[in-house]
């Protein structure tokens, strides 16, 4: 099992936030938060509701209202007709992923996780005994699946496949054909599909987003993750949901109503708000992260010894920092106490990360400017 104590962003900051408190300036660009304030109307929703007094216990499952709106948006995002009856609401997408994994896995299964991934995916597999098998993400394959290491590692014993697209931590995106070569594997076995889609609206270059939900027959084995935290600005209000297939549905019930009990109320309105209301922000709010995208990997570019590859979505610079031959978690540290820049060690997020570092452009570009000259000046001396 992963050790037991907190490891990358939350280890990083408590780390910079010691050196802030003994007087020295850091910079931080470790933390995967929008800078953006949580829009006006959604905000006034919630306030409105708690006024309401909304501030009850709700069924485990999450509202029907709030669970009926998301399962037409999924119906028209993903082209596949989806009812409330699949919807489950959870206070945070990690409370969905924690749920999604313990409905599906049990001791001695083969989960397969994207490496480098979000750490969190590996660390709750091997909490509910699961055996982990790693699919490497590589700059060369822009950091996508590579379908035919895919092939040898996919085997009876898989229970699980995450996938994670747009990807934390590279920015990677998997193609269609992608999707449709997993999907093809997986016919005929027992295999659940977890496809956490989080960052789905972070598109740079792509003109629509592509899950795997929406190919043939594999509603009934795609658990969807995915919430209000990065699209509304809403992390702090912890609101996540699930798409589930009706055979675990149960399940989930049963873990949601013994773990947490229920979402709050209030912050459930707010995310019917969310979702009905205007969507400009969310578009301001995405041209704003791909001048931020630009401007970085730019900067790293020109940066000697290092080399980014330009990321599709997601809002996370991915460089390469080999050529300093030091690991990363020697650098990443050696960044924040003498250049006084708080950012995350590739290895945080797996094997293959080993040898890159991410950096968070989930700041403003004023921010970020300071962010790469301190990098650059840091770099220079090591």
């Amino acid at each position: 099992m992963s050790k037991l104590y907190p490891e990358g962003a939350y280890a990083v900051l408590s780390q910079a936030q010691r050196l802030e408190q003994q007087g020295k300036s850091i910079i931080h660009l470790e933390i995967g938060q929008p800078d953006f304030p949580t829009p006006e109307n959604i905000t006034r929703s919630g306030i409105y509701a708690i006024k309401q007094g909304k501030t009850k216990y709700t069924s485990p499952l999450g509202i029907l209202p709030l669970r009926k709106k998301i399962a037409e948006y999924i119906t028209h995002t993903r082209g596949v007709h989806t009812t409330s009856s699949r919807i489950a609401v959870t206070p945070s997408g990690k409370t969905a992923l924690f749920a999604a994994i313990a409905s599906t896995v049990e001791r001695g299964d083969e989960v397969m996780v994207p490496d480098p991934g979000f750490p969190t995916y590996k660390t709750v597999a091997e909490f509910f005994g699961g055996g982990v098998r790693s699919m490497p993400l590589l700059e060369h394959n822009q950091f996508r699946i590579d379908i035919k290491k895919f092939k040898k590692t996919f085997s009876k014993r898989t229970k699980l496949i995450i996938l994670n697209s747009p990807s934390n931590p590279t920015g990677g995106i998997l193609s269609k054909s992608d999707l449709s070569e997993i999907a093809d594997m997986v016919q005929g076995s027992k295999t659940w599909i977890l496809s956490d889609e989080i960052y789905e609206k972070f598109l740079y270059d792509a003109p629509e987003y592509h899950s795997i939900y929406s190919l043939p027959t594999m509603k009934e084995r795609t658990i969807i993750i995915n919430g209000f935290s990065k699209t509304y600005c809403m992390t702090g209000w912890r609101l996540g949901y699930m798409v589930i297939p009706e055979k675990i549905i149960d399940k989930v019930d049963y873990f949601l109503t013994h773990s947490v009990g229920c979402t709050a109320a209030f912050t459930q309105e707010a995310g019917i708000e969310a979702l009905i209301g205007s969507q400009v922000s969310v578009k301001r709010m995405i041209d704003e992260f791909r001048k931020r995208r630009n401007f970085v990997v730019s900067q790293l570019d020109a940066i000697p010894g290092v080399r980014c590859q330009n990321p599709g979505g997601a809002f996370y610079a991915f460089p390469n920092v080999t050529s300093f031959k030091k690991s990363s978690k020697k650098i990443a540290l050696y960044l924040l106490e003498k250049a006084g820049v708080a950012l995350l060690s590739g290895s945080d997020f797996g094997k293959f990360g080993e040898g890159y570092l991410r950096i968070s452009y989930a700041s403003s570009l004023t921010t970020l400017k300071e962010g790469l000259h301190r990098i650059r000046n840091g770099l220079a001396k090591l």
